[in-house]
């Protein structure tokens, strides 16, 4: 199309707009909204939203998307780029994951323009962004006092979501069924393929997840037709596929020390972790149920008796998963 529309904003090929898209106002009636940065190539092309902040304290995506509105390469780009940092406004500002109503907005897609405000604001977002896209990325972090391993979460039953998760270019790739309310449920409904990467934690910046989330949304523009290829871009590692993930909980109350951290390799009833009481009495030690790789884990060291301590992903060859995640954060640059 000639001319692209977003909240009464016309962007014409070749221009790059700022646009706020309006929400509701706060208490005091200070206007609030999404803000939107649209790059438009002079060629025509596919369109791709990159999302953050569907949880509000999911912040480590406003990084990656303020680098790569600053990247040289988007000067080259065909189709469009819509890139909204922040879309939950209200948690963004109060430092929360959630709507001031407690509503997870990632919970409440599509939404509806007369319902509560996290309906309304997800309403307003697939109108004015998803629905003009042809595919999507939403970026999100490990939830509080949580970090995750860099990773692609898709639908792999569908061969352009599968393709598109395999050229971002992360070790881990997990086939993650869509929920309901979901962004992506949501997007997949518009026809939409549209991947989620799981990086970091929440309320921090992550170098290298910002780094790796950077390259990765490159990687995908190349592969959809907005970039020409880069010859100097290091070579792209290989993606495993997750077989299945499990949670490993913390069987007492206590005092946690881990013994294995993100990327790690373990295996069967090998010792992920210690609980003990502050005097470092009444041990109490955390298993591995089977072979994998540690893909989150708590960075709280404080537990109640059953939280949730690490998240561990399954693969044919977990030991080989290891190996080229190891590889990646060593040879890694942007």
């Amino acid at each position: 199309m000639d001319i692209l529309d977003i909240a009464g904003t016309h962007i014409a090929r070749g221009e790059r707009r700022r646009i706020t898209i309006n929400v509701a106002p706060l208490y005091d009636f200070t206007p609030s909204g999404i803000p939107v940065e649209v790059v438009r190539g002079k060629e025509d092309g596919p369109t791709l939203f990159i999302s953050s902040t569907l949880h509000g304290d999911e912040i480590n995506g406003v990084d990656i998307i303020r680098r790569l509105l600053n990247h040289k390469r988007l000067k080259g780009i065909n189709g469009t780029l819509i890139a909204v940092p922040i879309v939950n406004v209200f948690g963004f500002n109060t430092k929360i994951r959630y709507l001031p109503d407690r509503r997870d907005l990632n919970r409440c897609f599509p939404g509806s323009k007369d319902g509560s405000l996290a309906d309304q604001l997800a309403h307003v977002f697939m109108e004015e962004v998803v629905s003009r896209c042809t595919h999507g990325i939403d970026l999100h972090t490990g939830a509080i006092h949580r970090s995750n391993l860099p990773q692609i979460r898709a639908c792999m039953d569908d061969a352009e979501t599968r393709r598109l998760a395999e050229a971002f270019g992360v070790p881990v790739i997990m086939n993650s069924d869509i929920r309901d309310g979901s962004l992506r449920e949501a997007a997949r409904a518009y026809g939409i393929p549209t991947l989620l990467y799981e990086a970091g934690e929440a309320l921090r910046f992550d170098e290298k997840a910002s780094r790796i989330g950077v390259r990765g949304i490159l990687n995908v523009m190349e592969a959809i037709g907005m970039l020409a290829p880069d010859p100097k871009a290091p070579e792209k590692t290989t993606a495993f596929y997750a077989r299945s993930s499990y949670w490993v909980r913390a069987p007492y109350s206590g005092i946690m020390h881990a013994k294995k951290h993100l990327g790690d390799h373990v295996s069967k009833g090998q010792l992920l972790a210690v609980i003990t009481d502050p005097f470092g009495q009444h041990r109490y030690d955390i298993t591995a149920k089977s072979d994998g790789i540690v893909i989150g884990m708590s960075m709280l060291p404080l537990f109640n008796q059953g939280d949730a301590v690490f998240h561990i992903a399954t693969f044919k060859d977990a030991k080989l998963v290891e190996t080229h995640i190891d590889g990646h954060a060593e040879t890694f640059v942007l």
